[in-house]
């Protein structure tokens, strides 16, 4: 590995804490993130010549906290910003603060809600956080939202500059303040688990550390929130999924789908944390999706899995969160539960669903149930189509294969 390449890995994996470390100094995320940038430039300069530190995440923490120290003292208002920092202001980390019950002691959760206030429009907020939290590109985030790119874009400027303009203080949300914020909080920390366990795009189908980033900020939050079913309900999901992690790829990195896991590799403590989540669960959406994926947990084998029940759980997360993408998953369940061709019909009603006009993964299912109706010459049009439009490398390897092979050609 190059040092530019290192160190864009290591500015990847650390640049949520780094942006979390400087907010709290200069008070203000749009600084924050430039600074944070300015650190990463630095190390591009200097670690070709200096070789790679020890600490790297902990160098560009340093640098980007005497950036953002240097950018203090030059304000006017020093002596008050002082106060206010402390030893901030100092080369050692910050004094611990006192936890209070309702505190939030960890400087990335106090980033999300501070991304999530209020002063802001829901689909900014989550896209604010998703860029300075979960290290996501604009891309990404468009991908997760199903938007254009110049749109997510925009938001994410405009949202750094109402969040300034407003002067919204990097603090802990309580009360009422607290929970105006929790949906949106928790859609942030949904979405950055799921870009983590499926990557939108590049040459890996999973990003783990986003997953583990978004397990952590679960499981806070549900140890300080313990009454918000769910919050508990988010917890759980993700604990499930993570618990599958280990089996979702094979020996080269290619997925391995649902069928095809090696259940004895799927980690047995995540979905005992995710069963004990799940007792503490609600009826809403985030609830709902950890109930479906708690019946995929307990099925040893995959001729175990209870279909009906989830194609019956999917029918009420439709009534209460009417989505395109969740209609096609409910048809995925249909599928297994009564055959393809109940289900055909139901993927073909979504063919014309704007939102999923670049989505792959709806010409996928379409090839899965064309195959399985023995349909082959349009099956591998569908799987075609699919890969065209993944920006996935291991996802298109995956799909063409399934093409080649209804094709009778090698992969």
């Amino acid at each position: 590995m190059t040092t530019a390449a290192a160190v864009e890995t290591v500015f990847r994996m650390e640049s949520a804490r780094i942006i979390a470390g400087v907010t709290r100094i200069v008070r203000d995320v749009g600084i924050a993130e430039e600074l944070a940038q300015d650190a990463l430039v630095a190390a591009l300069e200097q670690w070709p010549v200096s070789g790679i530190p020890d600490r790297p995440g902990a160098w560009l923490m340093a640098t980007a906290r005497h950036r953002a120290v240097d950018l203090v003292r030059r304000k006017e208002t020093y002596a008050r910003k002082l106060a206010e920092v402390g030893r901030a202001l100092e080369d050692v980390p910050p004094p611990a603060e006192p936890a209070g019950p309702d505190d939030i002691d960890d400087d990335l959760l106090r980033l999300v809600f501070t991304a999530c206030h209020p002063v802001l429009a829901t689909e900014a907020r989550i896209a604010l956080t998703l860029r300075l939290v979960g290290g996501l590109t604009t891309q990404e985030i468009a991908r997760a939202f199903l938007a254009s790119e110049p749109t997510v874009a925009q938001r994410v400027v405009r949202a750094k500059r109402a969040l300034a303009k407003a002067g919204v203080p990097f603090e802990v949300p309580y009360g009422a303040d607290r929970e105006q914020r929790l949906a949106s909080v928790l859609e942030v920390i949904y979405l950055i688990f799921n870009e983590g366990y499926a990557a939108t795009a590049g040459d890996d189908f999973l990003r783990p550390s986003l997953c583990e980033d978004a397990l952590r900020l679960a499981r806070q939050l549900a140890a300080l929130m313990p009454d918000e079913p769910e919050v508990h309900g988010l917890a759980a999901l993700l604990e499930f999924q993570a618990s599958r992690t280990a089996a979702r790829t094979g020996p080269e990195g290619e997925p391995v789908l649902l069928a095809g896991q090696n259940r004895s590799r799927w980690n047995r403590l995540l979905i005992r944390r995710g069963l004990d989540a799940l007792q503490r669960a609600g009826t809403g959406p985030y609830s709902l999706q950890a109930a479906i994926a708690g019946c995929h947990a307990a099925a040893l084998r995959y001729e175990d899995t209870d279909w009906r029940a989830i194609a019956t759980l999917y029918g009420r997360l439709v009534r209460l969160l009417p989505s395109p993408v969740v209609e096609l998953n409910r048809a995925v369940a249909v599928s297994m539960a009564e055959g393809p061709e109940a289900a055909l019909p139901l993927v073909d009603a979504l063919a014309g669903e704007p939102a999923l006009r670049s989505y792959h993964l709806l010409p996928s299912v379409r090839g899965d149930l064309l195959e399985r109706l023995g349909r082959d010459s349009e099956a591998r049009a569908e799987f075609e189509r699919a890969a065209s439009l993944t920006r996935n490398a291991r996802e298109r390897d995956l799909l063409l294969g399934r093409a080649a092979a209804l094709a009778g050609l090698s992969p």
